[in-house]
This record gives C-alpha cells, sequence and structure tokens, in this order.
C-alpha cells in the first residue's frame, strides 16, 4: 500500500501554550480522515529491535476530518507589481544579462508582462532560441540557440507607431566570433504591449488561471525596462549603467539583484521604486555578467555578483491552507510527537516537537533532535536516481514505502545532496512543505536512529527535555542554560554559526554535552532570518560532496558567511567536542577496543559496572556500534590534549575509507585495513567551570543502544555517562603538568 496523505506544519517544536497548525492534502479522490496524536518513543520497527512505539494521546484534533488536495506549484521567479507605470506601456524595451543552463521541450521565460488585452514575453523556445511573443500570436525568432552556461545579453522592444518589434542576442564571449551578435526586426500585430494590472514576471510566464509556467532556468543579471523602443546600443549601456543620462528617462525599471541580499524583496533603482519580490527563493549572492574572478565574497565586490539563479524546481514553502490547529496542553510532556492522519493505505505521522514550558524545564538534561541535518536530508531520493549508489552503500539498497512515494512526486522537492534538473546542487532546504522521510519507518537514520536514543531514555527511565536545532539557532544559549547536560542526536551533521557559539559558551560556563554522534558539527549552514524553517548551505572546496558551488559563490546569501565545512572554517569539531570526521563506509560496522586511558581514574565512571574489553560488537546497523560514519581524535586538529580516548574501534573494512579532506593526494591506502586515520574514538574531556564533554564518534552508537533489551554494554556506557553528567558534583581539569606527566 501507498499513502494519499501528507502533510506538514507551520512550526518544527512548541511549547506548552503555543499553537501549531496542520496543512494536509489527500490524494486518490480521499474524501476524509482520521486524525489523532501520538507521542513517539521509538521511530523503527527494526526486527531485531523494540519495534516502532506509539502512544495515542487524546486530543482536541482527534476525529474525522474533510480531506482535499492541495496543490504544489514549484519553480521560483520575481514579480514586480508595477501598477500603471507597466500597464500603460504601448511601446518598451526589455533587456538582462542571462545564463541560460536548460535546454527544455517548452519555452522558458526570462521576462512576461501579461493581462487584460495585451502581454509579451521574452522566452528561448525549445531549441533554446532567443523569441518575442505577443498574446495576440505574434511572434519573432533568433535562428541561433544561445549557448548554455555563457552569458549573452538579450534584448527587444516594440514600437506602438510603427508596429516594429526588434530582437537581439549578444554573447558576452563570442568565441573569436563563432557566435556573432544575431538580430532581428519585422512589423507585428501586437496589439496592446502589456495591458492589465501591469504586473512584470522574471524568470516565469503565466497561465490564464494567473499561475507561474514555463519557468527559467539560468542565471539573470541587470534586467532593464524601459517605455520606448531603443537601439540595442542604448540597451546596452542602460543594462550597464540604468542611469546613463541620455536614456534614463526612458526607463521603468533597473533591478539590482544585489542589494537586499537576504531577503525576498528586488530593488528597482529607477525612480519609480517598482520593487519586487521573489518566489520560492531562487538562489542569491551570484556571480553576475561582470564578475571579475577577482573577489570570491559578495559582501566585497556587490556590483559583480548582481545575479540570482532561477530554477524550474525551487521550492521554499507549499503555502497550503491550513486544516487544523492544535494549543499544547500546560501539561503534555516534552518529546517527539506527530499527528498521525489514516485513510486508505498507510498513515502519514505529521512530526513535530514539543518543549518543556520556557523557562521552566522539565529535566536536568536536554536531547537536541537534529532538525536542520533532518531538513538537509528531507526527501532523499538520490538512491532512486544513482547507478553507483550500491558502490557506495557497499550493499544492495533498501527502499522502503516512502521512497517509493517521493519517487512519484518530484513536486514534493529534493534534498541538499541532490541537484536542480539544470545540473546545479540545491543549496536551500525547506520544512514548509511534507519531509516525506522524516517519519517512523523511514531510511533517513538521522531521524530514525535517534528514535533508538529515544526509546532508551524510556526503556532506563531517563528524564529528559526535547529542544530541536531551529530552536537553539533563535534562542541562543539562553535555551541551554535551562539544563545541566545537553544530548545530541547520531548525526548532528548540520550547524550554524549562533548554534555552534551557544555549545561553546554553554561548555564554557560548565555545562556538560554527550555527543552520541559521528560526522557531526560537520557543515556550516544558515538560517533564513525572515522566513522560518528555510535554511541554506553551500558545499565548497572540500569534504564529500554530491555536488559543489562555482567558483567565487561560496559566500552565502542568507548571512554573509562562507559556506562549507566548519574545519575549512577554521573551526574543526575537534576543538568543541574532541573528535571530527574521520571515515565513511555503509556496508558493516564494527566495534570498539578499550585502551590503557579507559583505567584513568578521571574515567573510571564510565566504565562501571562493564568488565568488556570490547565494546559494542553488536547492533542494529551494520551489526556494531562504530559504522556508517566515524571521528578521530587528533591534536592537530584541535582536540583539547588532556582529553581521553577510552576506546578505540578497530578492524574495519576496506569500505570504511579515509575523509576526503584527509587526502591531500589520490592513493590506494584509504581503506580500513590500511589507513591508520579509520577509526572511531570514543573520547572524554573536562571544560572549565565543572563541565565535560563525552563523544562516541559514530552514527551507529545509538542503533547498538537497544539490542538485548537495552541491556547491553553500549548501553551500560551510555548510562554511566548520563547520569554522571546530571550530578551536579564538577568536573575538574587536571593539571597539566599531570596530564604531561602520563603523554606517552
Amino acid at each position: 500500500m501507498t499513502r494519499v496523505l501528507a502533510g506538514y506544519t507551520d512550526r518544527i517544536s512548541v511549547c506548552p501554550g503555543e499553537t501549531i497548525a496542520f496543512k494536509v492534502s489527500a490524494e486518490d479522490g480521499a474524501s476524509s480522515y482520521r486524525a489523532s496524536l501520538v507521542r513517539l518513543h521509538c521511530l523503527d520497527s527494526h526486527r531485531d529491535g523494540p519495534g516502532l512505539q506509539e502512544e495515542v494521546v487524546p486530543c482536541a484534533f482527534d476525529g474525522v476530518h474533510p480531506a482535499r488536495h492541495q496543490p504544489i506549484h514549484i519553480g521560483s521567479c520575481a514579480v514586480v507589481d508595477g501598477g500603471p507605470a507597466v500597464a500603460r506601456l504601448r511601446s518598451f524595451s526589455i533587456a538582462a544579462m542571462i545564463w541560460p543552463t536548460l535546454r527544455k521541450d517548452e519555452d522558458q521565460v526570462i521576462a512576461s508582462a501579461s493581462g487584460g488585452e495585451g502581454g509579451f514575453a521574452l522566452a528561448l523556445d525549445p531549441g533554446g532560441r532567443l523569441t518575442l511573443s505577443f498574446s495576440n500570436g505574434s511572434r519573432l525568432t533568433l535562428k541561433q540557440p544561445l549557448l548554455l552556461r555563457e552569458w549573452v545579453l538579450v534584448a527587444a522592444s516594440y514600437d506602438e507607431q510603427s508596429g516594429l518589434a526588434a530582437l537581439h542576442a549578444t554573447p558576452a564571449n563570442t568565441h573569436a566570433g563563432y557566435f556573432p551578435p544575431e538580430h532581428l526586426s519585422g512589423v507585428v500585430e501586437a496589439g496592446l504591449a502589456t495591458g492589465g494590472e501591469g504586473t512584470l514576471v522574471l524568470a516565469a510566464g503565466r497561465d490564464s488561471q494567473q499561475r507561474f509556467v514555463h519557468h527559467f532556468n539560468g542565471k539573470i543579471d541587470s534586467p532593464r525596462l524601459t517605455d520606448s523602443a531603443l537601439p540595442v546600443e542604448a540597451l546596452r549601456r542602460i543594462v550597464a549603467d540604468p542611469f546613463d543620462p541620455e536614456r534614463s528617462a526612458h526607463v521603468i525599471g533597473a533591478w539590482d539583484f544585489a542589494q537586499e541580499m537576504g531577503r525576498e524583496t528586488i530593488v528597482d533603482l529607477s525612480p519609480n521604486r517598482l520593487d519586487g519580490r521573489l518566489v520560492n527563493m531562487p538562489t542569491r549572492a551570484m556571480k553576475g555578467w561582470n564578475w571579475s574572478g577577482r573577489w570570491q565574497d559578495w559582501k566585497h565586490a556587490p556590483q559583480e555578483y548582481g545575479a540570482i539563479h532561477f530554477h524550474d524546481d525551487d521550492l521554499s514553502d507549499c503555502r497550503w491552507e491550513t486544516d487544523f490547529t492544535f494549543t499544547i496542553p500546560a501539561d503534555l510532556p516534552s518529546g517527539f510527537y506527530a499527528a498521525k492522519l489514516e485513510s486508505t493505505g498507510d498513515p502519514e505521522h505529521v512530526v513535530f516537537f514539543v518543549r518543556a514550558p520556557r523557562g521552566r524545564p522539565g529535566a536536568k538534561a536536554a536531547f537536541l533532535a537534529s532538525t536542520a541535518t533532518y531538513m538537509a536530508y528531507g526527501n532523499y531520493r538520490v538512491m532512486n536516481r544513482s547507478n553507483l549508489y550500491e558502490m557506495y552503500l557497499g550493499q544492495l539498497p533498501e527502499l522502503v514505502e516512502s521512497d517509493l512515494f517521493l519517487n512519484a512526486r518530484p513536486q514534493y522537492g529534493d534534498s541538499l545532496y541532490a541537484t536542480h534538473n539544470d545540473g546545479s546542487g540545491i543549496s536551500i532546504a525547506t520544512r514548509l512543505r511534507p519531509i516525506v522521510n522524516m517519519r517512523p519507518n523511514t531510511t533517513l537514520s538521522a531521524f530514525n536512529d535517534d528514535g533508538w536514543i529515544l526509546g532508551w531514555f524510556k526503556a532506563l527511565g531517563l528524564e529528559v527535555d526535547i529542544i530541536t536545532d531551529e530552536d537553539l539557532h533563535n534562542e541562543g544559549l539562553a535555551l541551554l542554560s535551562d539544563y545541566r547536560l545537553v544530548i545530541t542526536g547520531n548525526h548532528p551533521e548540520y550547524v550554524s554559526t549562533r548554534m555552534w557559539d551557544a555549545f561553546q559558551a554553554f561548555l564554557d560556563r560548565g555545562g556538560r554535552l554527550m555527543y552520541l554522534g559521528g560526522n557531526g558539527f560537520y557543515w556550516r549552514i544558515a538560517y533564513h532570518s525572515e522566513v522560518p524553517g528555510v535554511l541554506e548551505l553551500r558545499r565548497t572546496e572540500d569534504g564529500p560532496r554530491p555536488w559543489e558551488a562555482e567558483p567565487g559563490e561560496y559566500t552565502m546569501s542568507f548571512n554573509g558567511e562562507y559556506g562549507g565545512l566548519w574545519r575549512r572554517a577554521g573551526r574543526p569539531p575537534n576543538g568543541l567536542i574532541g573528535v571530527g570526521f574521520t571515515a565513511s563506509g555503509f556496508d558493516i560496522s564494527s566495534y570498539y577496543r578499550r585502551t590503557p586511558e579507559s583505567a584513568d581514574p578521571r574515567v573510571r565512571f564510565i566504565f562501571e559496572g562493564v568488565e568488556d574489553e570490547i565494546i559494542g560488537n553488536f547492533g542494529l546497523a551494520g551489526g556494531a556500534a562504530a559504522g556508517q560514519e566515524i571521528d578521530r581524535y587528533d591534536r592537530s586538529l584541535g582536540s583539547p590534549p588532556h582529553a581521553l580516548v577510552v576506546a578505540r574501534s578497530e578492524d574495519h573494512t576496506e569500505e570504511m575509507m579515509v575523509a576526503k579532506e584527509d587526502m591531500p593526494a589520490t592513493n590506494y591506502i584509504i581503506g580500513g585495513t590500511e589507513n591508520p586515520l579509520v577509526h572511531a574514538d570514543m573520547t572524554f574531556f573536562e571544560t572549565p567551570n565543572g563541565g565535560a564533554v563525552f563523544s562516541t564518534g559514530s552514527i551507529t552508537w545509538a542503533a547498538s543502544l537497544p539490542y538485548n533489551g537495552f541491556d547491553n554494554n553500549v548501553s551500560r556506557v551510555t548510562a554511566n555517562v548520563f547520569r554522571r553528567f546530571v550530578d551536579p558534583a564538577p568536573f575538574v581539569l587536571p593539571r597539566r603538568e599531570a596530564v604531561e606527566a602520563q603523554a606517552p
């Protein structure tokens, strides 16, 4: 069976007294569905684990609701409500620099104005040729297709009095005359040039129902609109300088995409101030047609970053209407929750997180749900598309219902591991859409494996509150200060600067941190300042990456920070959590062996009741506790000198390969049987003011917790650390002399 329902919420976490809105869409003619509230205690029905555990909680929205289909309109564009300044145009010129990236079997509109009795569209036809069309069917088309990924000046004009229309394209690089400028003109029956309410749309057209269609794929820079038919040389000058004294009087709109960079607004430089708005968040901070290569950061030379990259599959918000709301009762415990929606087929779980009342924590410990990572992997479907995915995993990919559901619905958008239809990387993730794999029993291990940690809390009776990445980004240290201990999930990979700084301040003030994961604190992200639930990533010059940003486009548009790896930003995670990413492999996992340092009195509490030398030679992910993605202690990367490596993994396979950033040159020695860097380090160290950090350095650690009904040495070690870390007794930083005396 497959589900017929999908949904999302307006907020990802809520406190008691706050209200969350649920947005639901149905397919296959479903007329109603039943909704109930469930608390999720364990998220995966692995045959050797505790199984999916959900507890029904009575609530106000429990019952049958009418179903309806809510469409998703993907594709980005810019909309300028020009009013009379555009609607009254009878003659006009429009020009821009463009960088097309895709051929399609339909027109791709660069600019359009339509409505009422008139309208025009400047577009690329299915052959990639520049075309100017009018609403009455008149059309001019150049002969030569434009080159992909080459800048070209495109211009069109129409003179009402003579009926003469003109179309022009001048490549910025003619490749020694191989692609000369092309010009075409002729008398046409155009009718009204614009008409309607005077709305200009860049990068899309509109259909009869005013929906955006025929989206353009590529960059647009310096679009200009005038109120008369100007010759191309005049338009060229206006594109370069809209204040050209001879022609500026004719300029109706001259948009500068380098302004208001972190917002959804485009700025008009003309006296008309026809500022516009962006739809579905195309990619900004793109180098423009005049990029010199001297600058790598848009803040240093904004005049060279005047381009926006539009895509026909951009999606920032489904904009579905609300179907029901829920105000969190004062007595609802903090936890993972979902609105469970049931109709025909498999149920849909619309997941959200309930926090403790603000300023009144319910526990001494908080579990940080890795919502940024959940979003980054949201609607991950690389396994459905890549011919090499089986080799990447070292085993056959296992597809579940959510993968098949996603595969049939490209309109739900993709993950930060995918590329747009034109091959450029997807750099913006949103939760304002159904994230189909942030559900129980899916292949998103970052989410489902965190469910085993939840199940472990419940099985051992350990009290924790739930907080999220988004909460931490928004509230910073104040959020963490409510707690003595913060526990991460199995894969907290994506971290903003505010999150990082909050963690550092928390530890400096004596907080305790249990990092129960691998490859954490790895990629730097930025949250949008005006649109909650949207984040940005630039995959830059290093790290395992399915795509990489163009040279000169490594700086994020949302906040102006350099993107990519935290390690390349000068902050290796080793300095924060003691370890950092060292290797990945997805065939089978391995185990830890205790080191002589595990006998140090400073860490005696970790192994109380554990006599085993081997830790975690069992588990639900690859069969052991050290696997998939693992971290190592490394002084050269900032691991604290007084940290103790209390256990180290060994016996990894050739499929567990050293991190790309640790290979300055290619070689054969990259696998777990040969490369000395391929091991996970279980690490402990004290921090100032009585705090401490415990790191496992492995994604699959969490998957070993449930083994044997949570009665195993991984569970015991983790519980020992938990109980000591919530104990108010301070940890004491060891004296430097003592540490150096014990150094090998």
